[in-house]
């Protein structure tokens, strides 16, 4: 079974154009098939500020109604989407840019939550993993953006994180993959106030542990989720750490990789 490079970006690396610019060097290097899947909030907080439109914010999930719709599916699957493609494509990837709407490739359905109406945020119900794999197997860099839909005309938002690790575990039928959260950080802190501090293995166990003592918190806690689910899900591997240094993160140079029980 031969090897696949999922790699997730947050808002912060898309926003710096010089740690793009290294993102893309490093991901060129990178001699494996790979899908990139992005973010982008703060660059879509920023467009509805400037179109009047308050952001609205539960447990760090974006509230979606019709207008910030409009606004996500304009800059996730355009402006960020477009230049992403453009940086890598610049380095002599085949890359192209989709959404889950784009050939179907990733259903959705609108969130229930008992007690609050988050919009037109949609939770995960299909992955289409052979047609990703037709476009690996032409030797396409797909480029994702976190839009899903449900079938019947509707978009929805989708957390890139949970989107990442959809596919990531759709495809690990048809690959031994490696899923990387890229970011801003050196990987998880044990005091993430010093870079030096990268815990570089860690179990579920352990991690059950740091959370209880509030050593992970915040938007550690979703991103960890997500990649436990990855591994219990038949990932193979699954690192967080800084999205411009791939190569030291694939070869266990930085980073926090997590581990199978």
């Amino acid at each position: 079974m031969s090897e696949l490079l999922i790699i997730k970006i947050g808002g912060q690396v898309i926003d710096d154009p010089v740690t793009l610019q290294r993102f893309a060097q490093s991901l060129a290097a990178i001699d494996m098939p790979v899908i990139v899947v992005h973010g982008g909030g703060k660059v879509a907080t920023r467009m509805s500020e400037q179109l009047g439109i308050e952001t609205k914010m539960i447990e760090g999930r974006r509230v979606t109604d019709a207008s910030t719709l409009e606004v996500v599916v304009q800059v996730y699957a355009g402006t960020i989407n477009k230049q992403l493609v453009a940086q890598l494509q610049a380095q002599g990837k085949k890359a192209i840019g989709l959404t889950g709407a784009d050939g179907d490739l990733v259903r959705a359905k609108k969130r229930v939550h008992p007690k609050m109406d988050y919009g037109f945020v949609g939770d995960i119900t299909n992955v289409n993993a052979g047609g990703l794999d037709e476009l690996l197997q032409s030797g396409y860099l797909p480029v994702m953006a976190p839009i899903t839909h449900d079938g019947a005309g509707q978009l929805f938002n989708t957390n890139a994180d949970t989107l990442a690790q959809s596919i990531a575990v759709a495809l690990s039928g048809f690959y031994q993959t490696t899923l990387v959260f890229g970011f801003e950080k050196a990987g998880v802190l044990r005091n993430r106030h010093d870079e030096r501090s990268v815990i570089n293995r860690i179990s579920r166990t352990e991690y059950e542990a740091l959370r209880a003592n509030g050593v992970v918190s915040d938007g550690m806690i979703p991103k960890l989720d997500n990649a436990f689910t990855a591994l219990s899900g038949g990932v193979t591997k699954v690192i967080i750490g800084k999205a411009d240094q791939l190569t030291d993160l694939l070869n266990g140079k930085s980073g926090t990789t997590l581990l199978h029980e």
